[in-house]
């Protein structure tokens, strides 16, 4: 995909990325791909704002090219360090020795230890202002969106915001770089939300703060590290991230996510019959079988949603391993607060539940309700399974 200009002087210069599996070496892309986006602001004084992962080496510079000579590059905005961001920075640093790379304070230390790098590298501090000729920008800190040294640029000339990994989201771009020529837009929506829980939904109050600091700017441009490039209607990318950092804290909508295992079909067999409950009750649920969906997928459901249905078998005295990895994931990205309930088969003993409320304890789920079974479910137990899933409908209905 070719460079584009989004604004008189100011070029999208970023790169695709089809081949990776995982984003952050977790996060399964395989099939949605990611951008690496980039601009360069090509003035009195030339500005690349944001770099790309190493193996696009090539490809990045052959996109800065089009616009301009590398060598001729002036300043280079380090918003964030993480290496999707930066990994070809010691390449350009060898091309173009004079740029002088700027930075907030904690990422000036982040460079030396990455890349060893401390030549020519000027602090940025919060409010600043650089200009360009015709540009001037200026930076603000937004620390933990979603590492502490990170910073947003703001155009004030051509009033573009350089966002960094807020606003951003998964997915290759297609052919489109804004959101008004994009065919797919919902793929993108759904991606963000995706890319949000991954990614940033440990740091949702560092997010709101942002949001609440970035609001005065008269911004007509959202341009994100990831994703499309906002000009059309950029407060919807905004307002998706403040509902998203809103769930950290207050009620998920009123569904359920049912995560469940089966070793043998019995829990599976109870698992459709309280799905069947849950539907009964008009209360939406998405389904996921945590031995065969990633928690990447996962996470988004139990973020969003209030209630939790968990069906799970004992394996070995204790819970199914790939539903307690699911769980632990979920605590670890703080999903706070659920309804939950609980039902699975066991053999010989019991021990599923005991380990889910361990799991969940710190998280502050509570358990309304469990149905465990030994073997595999009779037809009477499975229309007391509709009843239970209808009863947990109700109860997230009522919340």
């Amino acid at each position: 995909m070719a460079s584009v200009e989004i604004k008189p002087g100011i070029h999208w210069i970023g790169v695709n990325d089809r081949t990776t599996d995982l984003f952050e070496g977790i996060w399964p892309i395989s099939k949605e791909g990611v951008s690496y986006n980039s601009y360069l602001i090509d003035d009195e004084k030339k500005a690349v704002i944001d770099l790309a992962k190493a193996f696009k080496t090539d490809n990045f510079f052959r996109q800065i090219e089009r616009v301009t000579d590398l060598a001729s590059i002036d300043y280079l905005v380090v918003n964030h360090m993480e290496p999707d961001h930066t990994g070809v920075i010691h390449t350009f640093r060898q091309i173009n020795p004079r740029v002088v790379i700027l930075a907030t304070p904690k990422a000036k230390k982040m460079l030396e230890s990455f890349y060893q790098l401390t030549a020519d590298i000027r602090e940025a501090a919060d409010g600043e202002t650089l200009s360009l000729g015709k540009h001037t920008l200026r930076f603000h800190h937004i620390p933990f969106v979603h590492w502490p040294e990170t910073m947003a640029t703001f155009d004030e000339t051509a009033r573009v915001l350089f966002s960094c990994d807020a606003f951003g989201s998964y997915g290759a771009l297609k052919g489109a770089l804004f959101d008004d020529e994009c065919t797919d837009f919902d793929f993108y929506m759904k991606e963000a939300v995706r890319y949000y829980v991954n990614i940033v939904a440990k740091f949702s109050g560092p997010v709101l703060k942002a949001i609440e600091k970035l609001a005065p700017l008269p911004i007509e441009v959202i341009a994100p590290s990831h994703g499309l490039v906002f000009r059309k209607n950029p407060g919807v990318i905004v307002d998706l991230y403040r509902k998203l950092a809103g769930y950290a804290t207050g009620p998920g909508d009123k569904a359920v996510t049912l995560v469940y295992g089966s070793m043998y079909g019995n829990t599976e067999m109870m698992m459709n019959a309280v799905a069947q409950g849950i539907s009964r009750e008009g209360v939406p649920v998405e389904i996921f079988d945590a031995a065969r969906t990633h928690s990447s997928y996962i996470l988004t459901s139990l973020w969003t949603k209030a209630g939790v249905m968990i069906g799970a078998p004992t394996y070995e005295g204790s819970l199914f391993p790939p539903l307690e990895q699911a769980l632990r994931m979920a605590v670890l990205k703080q999903v706070k607060n659920r309804t939950a309930a609980m039902f699975g088969s066991y053999g010989w003993s019991k021990g599923a539940l005991a380990q889910i409320k361990k799991i969940t304890e710190p998280a502050g789920w509570k358990m309304s309700a469990e149905l465990e079974f030994p073997g595999g479910p009779t037809t009477d137990l499975l229309a007391r399974g509709e009843d239970f899933g209808a009863e947990f409908a109700r109860v997230i209905r009522a919340l």
